[in-house]
């Protein structure tokens, strides 16, 4: 397991060299919660796209969004690929917000601890996106280790970590850690990961070459 003085050491690294990334790039947590869907399986230019046409059709309004027929909603989503899948996927979201009257705090007393668990029972919500609403939605200081965090954290330590889960359960927050410190980190780990890491373990010469981190 990353020691918690490694992270926060890693943290304050990236944020030195890089500043602040700002991330996740919306409006509101509706936009959140559709882009988060959306960006499963592609890059951010097609999910934008994807973006535009809901806010056109809806303006980002929940009641407006569960109005649509699925086929319409497939339609404004295509750009970004498994449309079908991801449609559905956020039409099971949005009740499922819809339900709970888009109350996030009242949401995570209902659910306290088991809230990871019952986002992972919504369709279309896996590891990633089920961390991602943990962290943005619900404001929780929690690890989101999404492909870039795989990649940097396997080049850091030398351990090959192919699976969500398995970088997921070697990551361990510093107690102080704030969820606005997890959203950053999160935005820091995947604009790192553009610039430096390679889909082939392939690392450019970057500021984190040296570091130790133990």
């Amino acid at each position: 397991m990353m020691d918690k003085l490694a992270i926060r050491k890693l943290y304050d690294t990236l944020l030195d060299e890089m500043g602040p990334q700002g991330w996740w790039p919306a409006e509101s947590k509706v936009e959140i919660i559709l882009g988060a869907i959306l960006v499963q399986n592609t890059n951010w230019r097609n999910v934008d796209k994807s973006l535009s046409h809901l806010k056109s059709a809806t303006g980002f309004l929940p009641e407006e969004i569960l109005k649509l027929q699925l086929e319409e909603l497939e339609t404004l989503i295509r750009p970004s690929g498994f449309y079908r899948n991801k449609a559905r996927a956020i039409q099971a979201s949005f009740q499922w917000f819809d339900n709970h009257k888009w109350d996030y705090q009242a949401m995570q007393h209902e659910y306290g601890k088991q809230l990871r668990s019952e986002l992972l029972k919504l369709r279309g919500v896996g590891f990633e996106t089920a961390d991602v609403f943990r962290v943005f939605i619900f404001d929780q200081p929690a690890f989101i280790a999404d492909a870039y965090a795989r990649r940097l954290f396997s080049w850091l330590t030398g351990n090959s970590y192919k699976t969500y889960q398995s970088l997921y359960q070697e990551i361990n927050l510093p107690d102080d850690f704030t969820y606005e410190e997890a959203q950053e980190f999160h935005g820091l780990i995947d604009e790192f990961g553009k610039l430096y890491l390679g889909k082939n373990v392939q690392v450019k010469e970057n500021f984190l070459s040296n570091i130790e981190l133990h």
